[in-house]
């Protein structure tokens, strides 16, 4: 198995991160950490393979974390998740070693292409550590296994709606534990209300929400969803 640190500042993207890489074999999240000091904490305790490794943390950035886990003299892998995507951020992660950069709002098959191209490398460098020297052919094979695999399009989807929102909506709505309503789920993902209406109804039409009607005194009934895709 592949030990995985996440480090998010934020407690639900941690999470979600944390449940999209349990769903790909061979992976398992060991520990999550919301600040640097805490991920520091972990890597020096405990053995991790893969870090994935937002920027923005409340005590250093990621960029500096990574830095700092070099200089302990610890090999932690990096795959960078953050909302960062100037380009001087892409190149400074480039020259801290990060193997892959993710930038958020991401989809589970994104997230899993990285993962399984991660995998392929460790696997790729365990075949070629064994034979001692390395030609170029086995060099390339090292750095060809870093290509993350070509992610599909989701079909269904309607003009103008988006596979990132569509995984955020979802998320939310899974991890409800009662019926919300589009203003709720605005609220809970940033969007406009009109936005996420228009998101539900066309995820309670494709099957994956049950809708509901709450009658209040006066006025139209609200529209409620609660999840119901397995």
């Amino acid at each position: 198995m592949i030990d995985v640190l996440v480090v998010d500042d934020d407690f639900r993207v941690a999470e979600i991160n944390a449940k999209y890489v349990g769903k790909v074999p061979g992976f398992r999240v060991v520990a999550r950490a919301h600040n640097a000091a805490q991920a520091l904490a972990f890597v020096e305790r405990q053995h991790i393979d893969l870090v994935l490794l937002d920027h923005y943390l409340p005590d250093m950035t990621g960029l500096e974390l990574a830095h700092r886990m070099r200089e302990n003299g610890h090999n932690t892998d990096v795959i960078m998740i953050t909302a960062a995507s100037d380009v001087l951020t892409v190149q400074a992660a480039m020259r801290q070693g990060a193997l892959h950069y993710l930038v958020k709002p991401f989809t589970f098959a994104a997230l899993r292409s990285r993962l399984d191209s991660y995998a392929a490398l460790r696997r790729t460098v365990d075949r070629v550590s064994g034979r001692g020297a390395t030609g170029q052919e086995q060099v390339d094979r090292i750095f060809g296994a870093l290509r993350a695999l070509p992610i599909p399009a989701s079909p269904g989807l309607p003009s103008g709606q988006s596979e990132p929102t569509t995984d955020l909506i979802c998320g939310v709505l899974h991890r409800a534990d009662h019926p919300l309503s589009a203003h709720e789920v605005a609220a809970e993902t940033g969007l406009s209300r009109s936005t996420a209406q228009r998101y539900l109804r066309h995820m309670e039409q494709s099957g994956r929400l049950h809708l509901s009607l709450k009658y209040g005194d006066t006025g139209r009934p609200e529209h409620r969803y609660v999840w119901v895709a397995p």
